[in-house]
C-alpha cells in the first residue's frame, strides 16, 4: 500500500553543491545549492534566486564552480547555505575554507573540497536557471582510484534529503550502469 503526500519537491538523491564566486573585488563567495546537475551534454544548471550574492557575482565574472559537499565538510558547507555573503562578506573565510584561482574560468576552486567543476556562465533563465559550460573538472589525487579516475567512496560527497533535511552519504556499489541490464534476454 501507498500513501500520498501531493505535490513535494522530493528526488533522490540530490547532490549538495557547493558554487564558488569571486566578487568584483575579488573576495571569495560559496553558497549551498541542492537543486542543480547535469543540464545536457558538457552543461550544468543550478537553481539560483536573484537576491543571492552569487547570482550577481557569476552576472559579473560570467563564471562560477562547483564543487560537491563531502561527509567531512558537512559543517562548513551546511554553513555557506545558511549565511548570505549581502550580510557576512567574509563568510568563505569564516567557513574555513581556502581559494586557488581557476586556471580556467574566473572563479575560485577551494582546497577543502576534492572534486570541482569548473563552468562558463552561458546564461541566466527568467526562472533562475543559471546555465553554465563545464570548461574543466579537477580533482584532488587524494580522491582517485588506481586508473586515474575519480573513486566516488574516497570522495564520500553527501546528497540532501528534502523529505527530512538530512545529509547523507552513498551506500555501497550495487551495479554497473549500461551493462548489468543486458543480463535481460
Amino acid at each position: 500500500m501507498r500513501k500520498n503526500f501531493g505535490k513535494k519537491t522530493w528526488l533522490y538523491p540530490m547532490p549538495v553543491l557547493i558554487i564558488g564566486t569571486y566578487a568584483e573585488d575579488g573576495t571569495p563567495n560559496a553558497m549551498n545549492a541542492a537543486w542543480g546537475g547535469i543540464y545536457d551534454t558538457n552543461l550544468v544548471m543550478v537553481c539560483l534566486a536573484d537576491d543571492h550574492k552569487t547570482t550577481e557575482n557569476i552576472k559579473k565574472t560570467e563564471a562560477f564552480t562547483i564543487s560537491f559537499a563531502t561527509a567531512d565538510t558537512v559543517i562548513p558547507c551546511d554553513y555557506v547555505g545558511l549565511v548570505s555573503a549581502n550580510d557576512t562578506p567574509d563568510k568563505f573565510t569564516r567557513a574555513g575554507f581556502h581559494a586557488v584561482k581557476s586556471e580556467f574560468v574566473n572563479a575560485p576552486i577551494i582546497e577543502e573540497l576534492p572534486m570541482t567543476v569548473e563552468c562558463k556562465l552561458l546564461k541566466f533563465n527568467e526562472d533562475g536557471i543559471c546555465i553554465g559550460e563545464i570548461v574543466n573538472v579537477s580533482a584532488d589525487e587524494s580522491i582517485l582510484d588506481g586508473s586515474g579516475k575519480v573513486d566516488a567512496k574516497a570522495l564520500n560527497p553527501i546528497c540532501y534529503d528534502s523529505v527530512s533535511h538530512g545529509y547523507w552519504t552513498l551506500g555501497e556499489k550495487v551495479g554497473q550502469a549500461f551493462s548489468d541490464g543486458k543480463k535481460i534476454k
